[in-house]
């Protein structure tokens, strides 16, 4: 298709309605017009407090009225209004987020905790599930496991899987256990319902409009053309911002996925599903040394033909994480000892066959491995001291931090694999010398650890400054800020010192052109 044709079929008879309330910055009779919609839309502060906060704990979030839509002719409604009024709107959807995009700041805020229309529904023949936006991640999983008789799956699985909205997801293109493309949101989208803020709306799959010379053009009530961002982002696990077309070429779908709302909104979405294995292999490695989890990381690398997404999960547990684990005499034998987490797709064999061709595999690695106390985490009471133990460090981390009277500080940095040992080294040995508690966890399938900082009082503005500089160094390294968090309003500035102002700028050029009043999702990615 030539152009992208957005249609006004939501808003076309109520076009004449919204545009009395033009320039009328008046929340009561905003309140009012809605009601008389039946909209649900509510001014009660008591009641809009609740969703002024998101995962990120950033302070002084507050809006002036919230909307709670059904359908997206509602979501369309209430965008056109507020374009109409020159009233901020902050998209809300689980608020699992760590970098503050759901927070907002004045205005309004649309949640789509109420948008569960269409049913879900999966095309088994063709592996498509059809979603609706505002249900839990782990409930579309689940449903599409049900309706599949346990034979297609979703596989993007991150932490907050129980708690985040799929529309979340898609605004942050978030990623989960499974290495590579193949475990971010952005792979597995097949298509989108997309409403800009004047409320035209267009139905889109992929493949369908690609760009062309670095462009986009779109079609709703005139003719606009959209320059993409055409700054160079690094090709490893990265969340920092809207995804560029530096070579002048992107599919529609993957540029809206992970731009965090601030071109237009999702207000529904189909999923590519793939064949559920027959069953998983789920191992727990104890290793003597950090060196010694990046070395069975370039090994299973090799092993692989540098395609790490063959594992659904390698995951790394380090430095002082046994001090902030329960349950950690039940996995460990000493303070010294670091860890790896296995999660290995099966098909065509035993779990006890695929075990043992995985002892064969580390035995081949390192002979110093104790194979004997290698845990299979395919006995239930083992995974359930596992997932307790895996979820319980940040958590204690947390406390930890509230106890010391400090900040807490989660690093999202990555770089590629040939820079990663060094980054590491260099960390470890900033943090000590400084003597700020730590501890290191995360995603050793790509090469992405997360330094969690548990700084005292005292600490703090070292600590902060202890975190520019990794963002500083992954940006040296050839690696990013965020590779599963995004943007948002906290890390703006790291998005900046990465990209640089002149891509700053594009984004904003760019949204201007969906967007000229800069209303939706304000804050997020760059400053106002």
């Amino acid at each position: 298709m030539n152009s992208l044709k957005f249609s006004d079929k939501y808003i076309s008879k109520y076009i004449k309605d919204i545009d009395k309330l033009s320039l009328s910055y008046d929340i009561n009779k905003i309140y009012n017009f809605f009601i008389n919609k039946n909209i649900d839309v509510t001014i009660d502060q008591d009641i809009i407090s609740s969703y002024t906060f998101d995962w990120s704990n950033i302070q002084g979030g507050y809006a002036e009225i919230l909307f709670r839509p059904k359908n997206s002719k509602e979501c369309a409604i209430i965008l056109k209004a507020c374009q109409v009024c020159k009233i901020p709107i902050t998209i809300s959807a689980g608020r699992t987020n760590l970098t503050g995009s759901a927070t907002p700041f004045g205005g309004a805020i649309l949640s789509i905790q109420n948008l569960i229309t269409p049913n879900i529904k999966v095309d088994n023949i063709n592996k498509i599930v059809t979603c609706p936006v505002g249900i839990q991640l782990e409930e579309m999983r689940n449903k599409i496991l049900e309706q599949s008789n346990n034979t297609l799956y979703y596989p993007v699985d991150p932490t907050s899987r129980n708690d985040a909205l799929v529309g979340g997801t898609l605004s942050c293109n978030a990623s989960g256990f499974v290495p590579g493309e193949k475990g971010a949101t952005r792979y597995w989208v097949h298509a989108i319902e997309f409403i800009l803020i004047n409320g035209y709306t267009i139905n889109i799959e992929r493949g369908q409009y690609i760009s062309k010379n670095g462009e986009f053009n779109i079609i709703c009530n005139n003719q606009k053309t959209i320059k993409i961002p055409s700054y160079k982002r690094p090709k490893i696990k990265n969340a920092s911002g809207p995804f560029s077309a530096f070579n002048e070429e992107i599919d529609f779908i993957d540029f809206i996925i992970g731009s965090e709302g601030i071109f237009g909104f999702i207000a529904g979405c189909k999923f590519k599903l793939m064949d559920k294995p027959q069953n998983f292999l789920d191992l727990f490695v104890i290793l003597n040394s950090e060196n010694q989890a990046i070395k069975l990381h370039q090994f299973l690398y090799i092993f692989f033909n540098n395609d790490m997404g063959k594992l659904t999960a390698l995951e790394y547990f380090g430095y002082n994480c046994q001090k902030y684990m329960q349950n950690r005499d039940y996995f460990f034998n000493n303070n010294n000892e670091v860890a790896v987490y296995i999660q290995m797709p099966v098909y065509n064999k035993s779990i006890d066959d695929a075990m043992s061709d995985w002892i064969k595999i580390l035995k081949n690695f390192d002979s110093k491995i104790d194979l004997d106390k290698v845990i299979s985490l395919n006995d239930l009471q083992n995974w359930n001291k596992f997932f307790e133990s895996r979820h319980s460090m940040p958590d204690n981390a947390l406390s930890k931090t509230k106890e010391l009277g400090g900040i807490s500080i989660i690093t999202d940095t990555i770089v590629p694999p040939e820079n990663f040992k060094y980054y590491l080294d260099t960390i470890h040995k900033k943090l000590q010398n400084e003597n700020i508690e730590y501890l290191l966890f995360g995603h050793l399938g790509d090469c992405h650890l997360h330094f969690h900082l548990i700084p005292n009082s005292s600490q703090e503005k070292k600590a902060l400054r202890i975190y520019d500089f990794m963002v500083d160094l992954s940006s040296s390294l050839g690696g990013v800020y965020s590779a599963e968090h995004g943007t948002g309003k906290r890390k703006k500035i790291d998005f900046e010192k990465c990209y640089g102002k002149k891509s700053v700028a594009m984004i904003k050029n760019t949204k201007k052109v969906f967007d000229s009043d800069l209303l939706l999702n304000r804050g997020n990615i760059f400053k106002n």
